[in-house]
């Protein structure tokens, strides 16, 4: 039977590699790779390099390139539904070919596999086609958003309150009212830009544990325009960019 491992390897920083991971790592014969493109060379370069300290000297590596997603599409539940599914055809394939009926082979996921991440989808996608067979497992990794709260020294949640972790898609549509800590993932719209008014706190972060990363906290009405300006400057430099942030109302003065 062949078994498939699917390796959370953190938000960039390779000093946060599990132990757990590594030792995963060590055991794979076929590292499955997403190539997306000249462009975000760095993202296989990083995976290069975790190969290249923990993995066996014998183990092998198949790179599929990752297929475009529509991004035109009227209906962003179903483009995001067909382009997990072209994923699975391709990494279908990929598997059947190259990992052997005994062989392990692994997906290395960026930051934490349960979090905003296709992979977990994709694998059972090909598992419910009954074409091929395998088991699988999952090893967490420490995510962008533990990260990024990790960078500014910051905690979460606050006291007795939850927290929400959303998209910017969700966050363009309504600023939430009853959560006062507010997680965004997702955002290539810069849909904080229409809550400058609210009295609200921003942490945000990009290339998150990388050598590239970029921090910048404040109130939101002073600090929005710094970050678009630093988010477009980056992506134009790097082609590509990844990005999360906090917001946080602020309490009353009397408030809690």
């Amino acid at each position: 039977m062949r078994t498939i491992l699917i390796i959370g390897i953190g938000a960039g920083d390779p000093g946060q590699l599990t132990l757990a991971a590594a030792e995963a790592m060590r055991q794979t014969d076929v590292f499955f790779l997403l190539d997306k493109g000249a462009e975000k060379h760095d993202l296989i370069a990083l995976r290069q390099e975790l190969m290249a300290r923990f993995a066996r000297p014998d183990h092998r590596v198949v790179e599929v390139r990752d297929p475009d997603r529509d991004r035109s599409a009227d209906g962003y539940v179903k483009a995001v539904d067909d382009w997990r599914r072209e994923r699975a055809d391709l990494l279908e394939a990929a598997i059947a070919e190259h990992l052997p009926d005994d062989g392990c082979g692994a997906f290395l996921a960026w930051g934490d596999p349960a979090l905003y991440d296709s992979t977990l989808a994709v694998v059972e996608d090909i598992l419910a086609r009954q074409r091929i067979t395998f088991t699988y497992t999952v090893i967490p990794g420490i995510s962008s958003v533990a990260t990024l709260a990790a960078r500014h020294r910051i905690g979460l949640n606050r006291v007795g309150r939850p927290f929400l972790v959303t998209t910017g898609r969700r966050l363009a549509a309504q600023l939430p009212r009853d959560v006062d800590d507010i997680v965004v993932m997702l955002d290539a719209q810069c849909a904080f830009t229409r809550h400058v008014d609210e009295d609200l706190d921003i942490f945000w972060g990009a290339y998150l544990g990388t050598r590239d990363e970029i921090l910048i906290a404040g109130p939101l009405r002073d600090v929005a325009a710094r970050i678009v300006r630093a988010r477009q400057e980056a992506r134009e430099s790097k082609g590509w960019i990844m990005d999360t942030y906090l917001l946080r109302r602020r309490d009353a003065p009397n408030g809690p």
